[in-house]
């Protein structure tokens, strides 16, 4: 088959996963607002059934949109959250005739003289790419992210839709305005397609992390990588979740670590690791005994202007002191208008849930006797009530990361059953802390990294 031919196959199957990414959820919106239309009321379990059918069968981008917004505390209806969660965001793996061609693509067509050896079956599959175990020629394990044909034209056709899936919760009374998650849901999978500036969210973490003994983060190989191949050091572990039942001080070093890894690169430069899946981190040993963890993933990275920074700080220091003006200061300093006292005491009631651990200065669990399932939940229903009646509110699209990766982190937590002085540990990271500081240090670990600037930065 001549490339042309393959290009056309390539444009009839982006063509035909618009359409039918397009027709399903477009039906679901569509059966919503005419059950509204004709005065029935919506039945959100039917309808969240009917999404979860209408992208089941689909894989790659639309997967990584539709979990993603399911971990955003009431981005849409809870009985959508129960559902989206079910689906699987693992693309079918490349065989090994495409892996082939795809890298002779990304490093020229006598690829394998540069690698002692390449392994023919992927290591791990995702929804944007795939990795490959590789010795190179020096020896040193490797570890080789290669991203699917095409995903640029399914991701742009995948978040063509995302609006349509924000436009069924719209019609179902929202509590919150989501006009700018969209926004910042679309910048973050844009920049996952842009393996180079992985690499350089990889170099920065690897210098802002570089005197942490007890995290890893590995190498860039710069001569082996390109826009859409990332070459990295193998890095070799185990599976967090492996250690759930080890001891409570194993699992409180481990668990220190995943704190540092989070908190340390944002109150000091402003950047956050935007995706808290399990699957991004793994455990390493030192002859046997579980040292710390290896982060390793740096696709869904998030910076910061260090003003939202300061709002993060200043709020825990209005929630600590009882400070109200400081409290809507900090608000404010995010982006949230309008604010009247009745929104700002709702929103006290997430800010005092996710400030809650740091708060107190005593060794604690994150969340007393509640499961990951349940983590926020009770606190996620008494708000989505209380702004449906005095909302809606705008959600301020960098808000949309910080709050996901907060509550994913104390997921790992209450995982690994860990027990710590958060309080303390937080404050650690926060010591001395001076916004004109934060900004220069930014600016300079950006500069060294070759970070670019994204549309929001």
């Amino acid at each position: 088959m001549s490339d042309r031919d393959t290009e056309a196959n390539r444009f009839h199957k982006r063509a035909r996963r618009y359409a039918r990414v397009g027709t399903n959820v477009g039906t679901v919106a569509a059966k919503a607002a005419g059950r509204r239309l004709i005065g029935r009321e919506t039945n959100r379990e039917k309808s969240a059934l009917e999404l979860a059918a209408a992208l089941g069968g689909l894989k790659g981008p639309i997967m990584k949109v539709a979990q993603l917004i399911s971990t955003i505390p009431d981005a849409i209806p809870a009985e959508y959250v129960i559902e989206l969660a079910k689906l699987q965001s693992q693309a079918p793996a490349m065989g090994w005739a495409f892996v082939k061609r795809r890298m002779a693509a990304e490093l020229g067509p006598d690829w394998q003289s540069r690698f002692a050896e390449f392994g023919h079956h992927a290591s791990a599959s995702a929804s944007l790419g795939q990795v490959h175990k590789a010795r190179s020629l020096d020896g040193e394990d490797l570890a080789c992210k290669l991203q699917y044909p095409d995903m640029q034209s399914a991701v742009e056709a995948d978040l063509s839709q995302l609006d349509v899936l924000f436009a069924i919760h719209r019609r179902m009374d929202p509590a919150i305005d989501t006009s700018q998650m969209g926004a910042e849901i679309a910048a973050r999978i844009r920049e996952e397609l842009d393996y180079t500036r992985e690499a350089a969210h990889m170099r920065l973490y690897g210098a802002i992390l570089g005197d942490e003994a007890a995290i890893r983060v590995p190498r860039v190989h710069e001569d082996l990588s390109t826009r859409r191949l990332l070459t990295m050091d193998w890095l070799d572990g185990t599976p967090l979740l492996d250690h759930k039942d080890a001891d409570l001080e194993t699992r409180n070093r481990i668990a220190t670590a995943m704190f540092r890894a989070w908190w340390f690169p944002f109150s000091r430069y402003g950047v956050i690791h935007g995706d808290p899946h399990l699957g991004n981190y793994t455990v390493y040993d030192d002859d046997g005994d579980p040292s710390g963890i290896n982060l390793l993933d740096y696709g869904c990275i998030r910076i910061f202007p260090s003003k939202f920074v300061g709002g993060v700080v200043d709020l825990y220091n209005g929630l600590r002191t009882g400070d109200d003006a400081l409290i809507v200061h900090a608000y404010e300093t995010w982006g949230f208008k309008g604010l009247t006292r009745d929104l700002i005491d709702i929103l006290n009631i997430w800010a005092r849930f996710i400030y809650g651990p740091l708060l107190e200065d005593r060794v604690r669990a994150i969340a007393d006797g509640v499961s990951a399932a349940e983590y926020g939940r009770k606190q996620a229903f008494t708000v989505h009530k209380g702004l449906k009646e005095k909302g809606p509110v705008t959600v301020p699209r960098e808000f949309v990361f910080m709050d996901r990766a907060a509550i994913g982190l104390g997921a790992v937590f209450i995982h690994l059953r860990a027990e710590l002085n958060f309080h303390r540990l937080f404050n650690d990271t926060i010591e001395n802390f001076d916004l004109d500081h934060l900004a220069a240090r930014q600016a300079a670990a950006l500069d060294t990294a070759g970070v670019l600037p994204g549309e929001d930065t």
